[in-house]
């Protein structure tokens, strides 16, 4: 079988809009580029368009005022990230909304980090977050800092999670999970849940009435054959996995509580395309105790 590894380029691109959780996506991005030898973009979103109320334009001395304040909140983000990161750091204004302006620059981009609490002045032009429209439009992976535990002392000793469910999004998050296992000296679990919907609650009967034994096997090889096209390409990376009958969402939910990163696909099994980001994904991008990655490429 053919041995796949994840070559990204690009640089680590956060969003920065002055709240908390910007603050710490800032963080996560610095040690991010660190991990991964590359430089840091900091980007902050005016969202001038949405200042045009019935299409009435802003007042100059509002637009004065919106770009004055995005420059401070800017320069400080810059400041924190150049004491650590050093010259190799670079900061962007955008008159866009947050969402376009990331999605425009994530054809560039290595990964997209964005805080838990991000989120343009209004809705985004997706009808969802910030997080929610580049996970269904972003060309490179969309990571969601969450959780107050990564960036504790003994973090480095967490695995890195990733949600696998043999349809083909599973694979580039697959594929990341490895790379940030990698880069991390992190173990790797890959987590299958195989149903949706537990036969207990459905029926009201033990699951072991159904037989269900055989399509835990069925699944247990669809795991391993998935794992096993990127496990010879990161041979230091020590791989669990872990096959449950639950629902993927409650299953992942656990492990990010264990995790020092979780990763999922842009869209899973089942899912319609029209669809920004799988119901697995939302959950762990709204619950997660972990930051979440979520996995795209130019071609999701």
């Amino acid at each position: 079988m053919m041995t796949r590894t994840l070559r990204l380029t690009g640089p680590i691109v956060v969003g920065a809009d002055g709240s908390t959780g910007a603050q710490a996506a800032v963080t996560w991005g610095i040690q991010a580029a660190e991990r991964h030898e590359t430089s840091l973009e900091l980007w902050h979103a005016l969202g001038i368009p949405d200042y045009y109320l019935g299409g009435v334009p802003p007042t100059d001395d509002l637009l004065r005022k919106i770009r004055t304040r995005g420059e401070a909140i800017l320069r400080e983000a810059a400041d924190t990230a150049g004491h650590a990161h050093g010259p190799a750091l670079e900061t962007h204004i955008a008159d866009d909304s947050a969402a376009p302006a990331l999605i425009e620059t994530s054809g560039t981009a290595r990964m997209i980090v964005l805080g838990s609490t991000v989120h343009s002045r209004f809705t985004s032009l997706f009808g969802g977050s910030v997080t929610t429209a580049l996970a269904g439009h972003a060309r490179c992976p969309v990571v969601s800092v969450r959780g107050r535990t990564w960036d504790l002392p003994a973090a480095w000793q967490r695995p890195v999670v990733v949600g696998v469910d043999g349809s083909p999004s599973a694979e580039p998050a697959i594929a990341a999970a490895f790379d940030e296992a990698c880069a991390r000296g992190a173990d790797l679990v890959a987590v299958h849940a195989w149903e949706d919907v537990s036969a207990t609650r459905s029926f009201g009967d033990p699951a072991s009435r159904y037989g269900w034994g055989s399509f835990t096997d069925s699944a247990q090889r669809m795991l391993t054959q998935q794992v096993s096209m990127y496990r010879d390409g990161y041979p230091d990376v020590e791989v669990h996995q872990v096959v449950v009958h639950d629902e993927p969402r409650q299953e992942l939910l656990r492990w990010s509580a264990e995790a020092q990163l979780v990763v999922v696909g842009s869209r899973g099994r089942g899912g319609f395309s029209g669809l920004l980001l799988g119901s697995t994904g939302q959950s762990l991008v709204h619950h997660a105790a972990c930051p979440v990655l979520i996995a795209r490429t130019a071609k999701s």
